[in-house]
């Protein structure tokens, strides 16, 4: 029976990204204003049934808050659409007369659409509006723990697309994921990109998989917090940033770093806010359950609420806990709670001043976010600036929260759900992925001239010792000045280029035997 689910899994792959191919054959040729109307219909789908899907994915997959589920969807729609919507996509994009080049957008083809459990529906709604902005199509392998959601996403924003002019096929999702048929949609003939949302092993097969890909590494985001801090403010934000979705987004805030001298007006900021301290005796039992033994973060406490975390922990908090924030001395194995924990559970480092805050950043960053971002709150330009050129990350968010700074939500980086590490995290692109990552460029450049050597920039053969050495009299003299192309430099290729004559050839024969006697 197993075996038979495998089989149809993989038929329906190829039978999905069939489809999709001929729908991309067809969409390519759309016009500007047909892509545009497409977008908007899947804008305004997402939008309409942003609370329903939420609703279906914390039910299913078990994660997260349905209010900021709605958000999210709400996000992938509305405010993706109103930052994407007049963004040239199709034909000529760029004219620039004085460099007298042309830039044609051409669409990548058939996309795989990687998805995660954390953020199905909104990932959806997100790939499939920068897929069809840009004239592709795309085919979703959704995670397991969250498949029904992630179908339904694809079928109301696939009908909406179709509704407004798209093809059939343009938008689809596997119903029976598994690994094999995630396998095969990655490494189909007709597939041309892999767009990756999930864990790392995902993301690394996707890479290994010989298409192109765009994926992302996780984000163990430390959030810096300077003695000029306003401090109420920064609590703030760092409790929104963590509980935001029960802190599932990668971008989410992973440890606390403060100054001494602020450390414990701080923490009453946050505990004003529902941040829950606990014991060291309390720090052990969590780390347990949120932590494996393989530095991973529990599957069962992903997008989990402080209380469900501290009763599978076997310790009580009470009902207004919001975060639990554990002190911890140091970073590494030793320290469980100082990896990615995606859940409501926070790191806490005090350090004697800004570089000593600089420094346990980057340790953090090393243990498992290298690329991805931090948060810094501070009102000096100084050291917001050393944290700017120093920190290994592409995204310093400041004075925000990090959860919804790193994804554009409060402020004006690119709206997206993938975010790009760069070659530090292992990712191809450093940046929020957004429709001009999906584009292949095509370039028209017309004819400038053709390049003159400088007199005096070919030697005589034999003239002097070497190659670099000569007066630049004689025979030689004659070359030296001549043009690239030109007849007396012995012939030319039509486009220019210099062409050996057999005298000449004979003269760097002679010079290479007399440098292998000596």
């Amino acid at each position: 029976m197993e075996l038979d689910r495998d089989l149809a899994t993989l038929q329906e792959v190829r039978n999905l990204v069939n489809a999709a191919k001929k729908a991309q054959d067809i969409l390519k040729t759309f016009s500007q204003e047909q892509v545009d109307r497409i977008c908007l219909a899947i804008a305004e789908a997402g939008e309409k049934n942003a609370c329903m899907l939420a609703e279906m994915a914390v039910s299913e997959s078990g994660m997260g808050k349905y209010e900021d589920k709605c958000f999210k969807n709400y996000f992938a729609s509305k405010i993706l659409y109103d930052h994407i919507k007049d963004m040239k996509t199709v034909g000529i994009i760029r004219k620039d007369d004085v460099e007298r080049i042309w830039e044609v957008a051409e669409p990548v083809g058939v996309i795989a659409g990687i998805v995660p459990t954390t953020n199905p529906t909104s990932t959806v709604i997100f790939k499939s509006m920068i897929s069809l902005k840009t004239r592709n199509t795309i085919v979703f392998s959704p995670h397991p723990s969250a498949a029904a959601c992630t179908k339904e996403a694809a079928r109301i924003v696939h009908d909406a697309a179709v509704r407004a002019g798209a093809p059939e096929g343009c938008i689809s999702c596997i119903t029976m994921p598994s690994l094999e048929g995630t396998s095969e949609l990655m490494k189909h003939r007709h597939v041309s990109m892999i767009l990756a949302t999930g864990g790392s092993a995902l993301v690394k097969a996707a890479y290994s998989s010989g298409k192109p890909a765009l994926g992302v590494g996780p984000g163990n985001v430390p959030a810096f917090v300077h003695r000029s801090a306003n401090l109420a403010q920064a609590a703030e934000h760092i409790i929104m940033g963590k509980t935001f979705d029960n802190g599932t987004i990668c971008a989410s805030e992973q440890a606390i770093v403060a100054e001494s001298c602020i450390s414990d007006p701080l923490m009453e900021e946050l505990k004003k806010r529902g941040g829950h301290f606990l014991t060291r005796e309390e720090t052990e039992k969590v780390s347990r359950v949120v932590i494996l033994p393989s530095h991973g973060v529990n599957p069962k406490v992903v997008g989990k609420t402080p209380q469900f975390i501290a009763e599978l922990a076997g310790i009580s908090v009470p009902p207004s806990a919001s975060v639990l924030i554990a002190h911890l001395d140091g970073v590494g194995p030793q320290w469980p709670l100082s990896y990615e924990k995606l859940s409501t559970v926070l790191g806490y480092y005090t350090v004697k001043d800004w570089h000593d805050g600089c420094e346990r950043c980057i340790q953090l960053l090393e243990l498992g976010g290298i690329g991805h971002s931090l948060a810094i709150h501070c009102s000096d330009m100084d050291v917001i600036t050393e944290f700017v050129l120093k920190k290994p990350i592409f995204r310093i968010l400041i004075n925000t929260p990090a959860a919804l700074g790193g994804v554009g939500a409060t402020t004006n980086l690119a709206p997206s759900f993938t975010l790009g590490c760069g070659t530090w995290g292992g990712s191809s692109v450093s940046e929020n992925v957004g429709p001009k990552h999906l584009l292949n460029i095509k370039r028209a450049a017309w004819h400038t001239g053709v390049p003159q050597l400088p007199p005096g920039f070919i030697k005589s053969l034999d003239s002097g010792n070497g190659f670099g050495s000569g007066s630049g009299s004689g025979e030689g003299a004659d070359r030296e000045s001549a043009p690239v192309g030109s007849p007396s430099s012995g012939g030319s290729y039509p486009g220019g280029g210099v062409v050996l004559n057999e005298k000449m050839l004979a003269e760097i024969i002679a010079q290479v035997l007399k440098s292998i006697k000596q």
